[in-house]
């Protein structure tokens, strides 16, 4: 083996053992799961002892209303949280990307809700929501309004586990947008300056397109944690009341601790599986696209100068 073909192999060889690991520690479990799908399974058996039922356990999650409606609460829970914090989370990065005095000291207010474990903070939003003690209702109640039952209705639940969740997580999206922000070129700001764009329009034709390839890999990333988000919900509503707030991983965990069904509980999350590939996939290409987009545009803007 010749010297210079050594020293190309050489990087690969000490990332093999690492990669190794990885392999086996995402391979098998997604392996197993596959297997695991096409059994009928509890948790009295072995796997060994299950018997296989093929494609069974998937045609009838497919005819099941309850499956169906989870799926259908986590695509909407999926898609309001996304939206309201890349909203809010880019707004206030754009709102305080300037110097402040104390803006180290406002950094980690904003990121504190997001270090707190989840099922503190469902416990957390859980109290402020009780009927009766909650310091909503409490002041509902002072001002004179009646109080509004936040947990105990279905559509007030529905909010109420979307507005716990924004509380939690627009800190990541604003964290990762005003990296973004303050890492854009300078020469593009300056140059929209001296042909006269107004701050409005530097935010809408300069930093956003430039920061489109970070603001995408965040909200790939809200939108896959937000497909499997269990604990705050779990401790604030348990899915209810009714199946009003049971997303697809609670659903996926009463099926397999309270049904026993371990074949079906696989088979859901093999599906979700599949979605969120889907989803990964599609924003990868669309980021790709975009980054090649902000490569243009930095390059024309040192051009104009």
């Amino acid at each position: 083996m010749s010297i210079a073909r050594a020293n190309r192999l050489t990087p690969y060889l000490f990332l093999a053992p690492a990669g190794l690991v990885l392999l086996i520690a995402l391979f098998y479990p997604i392996c197993y799961m596959i297997y695991a799908s096409f059994l009928d399974w509890n948790p009295s058996q072995r796997i060994g002892e299950a018997d296989f039922v093929g494609l069974r356990n998937y045609v009838k999650l497919f005819s099941d209303d309850a499956f169906r409606e989870s799926m259908w609460v986590t695509i909407k829970f999926a898609a309001v949280v996304v939206t309201l914090e890349m909203i809010i989370g880019v707004g206030l990065a754009l709102l305080l990307d300037r110097n402040i005095r104390g803006m180290s000291v406002l950094r980690t207010l904003f990121i504190l809700p997001m270090m707190i474990a989840p099922i503190v903070v469902g416990l957390m939003w859980r109290y402020m929501y009780h009927p009766t003690v909650g310091i909503f209702n409490q002041t509902l109640t002072s001002w004179g309004f009646e109080p509004i039952p936040w947990l105990s209705d279905g559509s007030w639940a529905f909010a109420s586990i979307i507005i716990a969740d924004v509380w939690q997580w627009t800190p990541f999206i604003f964290i990762l947008s005003l990296a973004a922000l303050q890492s854009l070129p300078s020469s593009a700001i300056e140059a929209s300056k001296i042909d006269g764009a107004t701050g409005w329009q530097q935010i809408i034709h300069i930093k956003l397109p430039l920061m489109l390839p970070v603001l995408i890999v965040t909200l790939l990333l809200r939108l896959i944690d937000s497909f499997k988000v269990l604990e705050v919900i779990l401790v604030m509503t348990n899915g209810g009341p009714g199946l009003s707030t049971e997303i697809l991983s609670i659903r996926i965990n009463r099926t397999a601790s309270e049904f026993r069904e371990l074949g079906e509980a696989a088979a859901m999350s093999n599906l979700l599986l599949i979605v969120l590939l889907i989803l990964t996939f599609a924003m990868f290409i669309y980021n790709k696209a975009q980054e090649v987009r902000a490569a243009r545009l930095r390059a024309a803007a040192e051009e104009d100068l």
